[in-house]
Order: C-alpha cells, then structure tokens, then sequence
C-alpha cells in the first residue's frame, strides 16, 4: 500500500515535468474518477500546466494554473512516467500527454482515484479532515495527539484524521525502532517514550522517502515481518503479529513487551 515515502516518489515523477502544456487527457477507466466526469477533467485540464506539486500524508496535489488534480492511491495505485510509444498496462486508467511523453495513474484496485477541485481553496476543503503531515509533526504536537486519544497506539498513529501519511508499515517499523509495543494504550506513554517515538519517526521517514518506499531491509522489521518463520532483526525472538482495526500488525515480544 502506497505510504508518505512512496506518495513522495509520485510527487517527484510529477515535479520532473511542470510547466510542460498538458495536450490530452484519456480517461481508459472512469472508475477512477472521485466526484468529476472525465469530460470535466479533461476540459479544465487540457492546455494548462502542471505546477510545483505538493504532498499531505498519502495525497498529491497538482495544481494547474487554477484547477486542482488530487490524487490518492488507495491500496495499488501508481504515478509513473512513460514514453508514449511504451505499450499501456491494463492497469492504467488516467494518462495525461505532455509533449514529450505520458504521465500514467495506475491502480489496479480501484479503491480511490482523482480528484478535481476548482481552486486551492476547494483543494484544502477535499482534504479538510486530515491530521498534519506525519514529516512535519513536532514531539510537542505528538505528544499531544497521543495523549488526547484513548486507542492503541498503532491505531492511533495509522487514523488519518489524527495524523496523515503512516501506514501499516510505517507504523509498525517507528513503534519497533522505539521499542514500544503498538497494542498500548496510545496515552499511556511517559514523556521519555513519546521523545524516543517522534525521534524513531523521523529517522524511518527520512530513509524511507530516500529510498521512495518503507525499505525491506534486513536489518528493518519490515525486511523480516514476511518471511516464513519471521524473527527480529535486533534480537531473534520469534515475531508476534495480530490483526489490529482490520490491519496485520507484528512487533517483537521481547524488544517491546506489551507492560513498559
């Protein structure tokens, strides 16, 4: 499921062709489309210019010299750039054609899609439920989401109203670097825990948006939570899991015991 690290990719890809002219846009599937036609979309896109795109937890916004495109990828979506003799996947569903090639939205589930909003303003009401961006989250700000939530912590951090971008993965890798067992109370946390949390989020999202995706790294949890018979990475017990607010959450038994 694309996170913050993988939406910060897809902003990348479209930051590389702004100001280039917008010659088309084909809608292939318009199960895709969030509250617009693809008549509209094309309408007020065609001949306009991406600008500098900008991200807030797992949504991109393009705007484009007044309207707005927002995107969010759900479970599988996608923003990639494409020669535009390359062969389409079946999986594309939104290509919009720039003089020197395609960008494609790709999504294979369908679970969200595009957006389109007249204005900036528009734009940020779309997006007027969400919690600040997990990158530009302060310990104080932190500590006061946690600490005014009664949920576990793992929920806590993954609710998007409460803090926007962290995902299962995300979530699961910053409360095993932290040592905290994501089943606690999100407001039982002392002081001390809540520093080395925001401390352990930082550090995983920064590798995490170089590397474009949460890394499956060896050393990571996230490299050893799929593996047959997985163990910690930092000490080799056996590894725990449950299914936690629909989501599979897996933590260390010994690095983060479930009473502090």
């Amino acid at each position: 499921m694309p996170e913050l690290p993988d939406v910060e990719g897809f902003r990348r890809v479209l930051a590389e062709h702004t100001d280039e002219p917008i010659a088309s846009v084909s809608v292939l599937d318009p199960g895709v489309l969030r509250g617009v036609t693809a008549r509209r979309l094309s309408t007020a896109l065609r001949g306009h210019r991406f600008e500098e795109p900008h991200r807030h937890g797992k949504w991109l916004l393009a705007p484009a010299q007044g309207p707005v495109v927002l995107l969010h990828f759900g479970m599988t979506g996608s923003l990639t750039w494409h020669h535009p003799d390359e062969p389409r996947h079946r999986h594309d569903r939104v290509i919009w054609r720039l003089p020197d090639g395609e960008l494609r939205f790709r999504d294979m589930r369908k679970l969200q899609g595009v957006h389109l909003a007249a204005d900036d303003r528009q734009a940020d009401e779309t997006l007027g439920n969400l919690g600040p961006d997990a990158l530009d989250l302060s310990r104080d700000d932190l500590a006061a989401t946690l600490g005014a939530h009664r949920g576990r912590l793992k929920t806590t951090l993954t609710d998007q109203t409460v803090t926007a971008g962290l995902g299962n993965l995300l979530a699961d890798e910053i409360c095993w670097r932290a040592r905290i067992n994501p089943l606690r109370p999100a407001r039982a946390l002392t002081a001390s825990e809540v520093t080395t949390l925001h401390r352990a989020m930082r550090r995983v999202l920064r590798a995490s948006i170089k590397a474009e995706r949460v890394p499956p790294r060896r050393t990571w949890l996230t490299g050893a939570r799929d593996t047959p018979a997985p163990t910690c990475p930092r000490c080799g017990t056996p590894l725990e899991s449950r299914r936690l607010s629909g989501r599979r959450t897996v933590w260390c038994p010994t690095c983060q015991p479930r009473e502090p």
